[in-house]
């Protein structure tokens, strides 16, 4: 919660949400945004007992890039699917893939990268063995999508958060 400076950076985020969203920077209004961000960052504290350590910048703008770009492209495949649906049913399935990351908070952007993509859904991970099981809208090669699961995501996060 805090920044390398000692600056809570919490408070102060939800303090401007609390005002754009109000629309009303009056001092009363700044007064009361400013207790609840002070008390929901206080209470909020227990609930995140480890501290990210994201590193390499130029690698997480990057992959930014890269994930925008592909959900751009997923919602395109996933419109052609649909419309092509009557004639070629999607083959949806499952599908197991070792992980070679650990760093809770990369498997969470792994997650909500593989989620934030039309068409792919995160179904499961298996803390023993390390495996994210996916379901994929149309799965016909499942080495292509380990392999782009692996190389352009899996790869990055761990540069990133290992």
């Amino acid at each position: 919660m805090k920044h390398r400076a000692g600056v809570p950076r919490l408070p102060f985020f939800l303090l401007l949400a609390w005002l754009l969203l109000s629309g009303d920077a009056s001092l009363g209004n700044l007064l009361l945004g400013l207790a609840f961000a002070v008390f929901i960052a206080v209470a909020a504290r227990p609930l995140r007992p480890l501290s990210a350590r994201p590193r390499r910048l130029r690698a997480a703008v990057l992959l930014c890039c890269r994930v925008l770009v592909d959900i751009a492209r997923s919602n395109l495949a996933v419109a052609g699917i649909i419309l092509r649906a009557a004639r070629r049913p999607p083959n949806g399935g499952f599908l197991t893939i070792p992980l070679e990351l650990r760093d809770p908070h990369g498997l969470a952007m792994l997650a909500v990268i593989v989620t934030g993509a039309p068409g792919t859904v995160w179904a499961k991970h298996d803390a023993q063995s390390n495996e994210l099981t996916l379901h994929v809208l149309d799965l016909d090669d499942r080495t292509d999508w380990a392999r782009i699961v692996k190389q352009r995501y899996e790869r990055p996060l761990m540069e990133i958060f290992e």
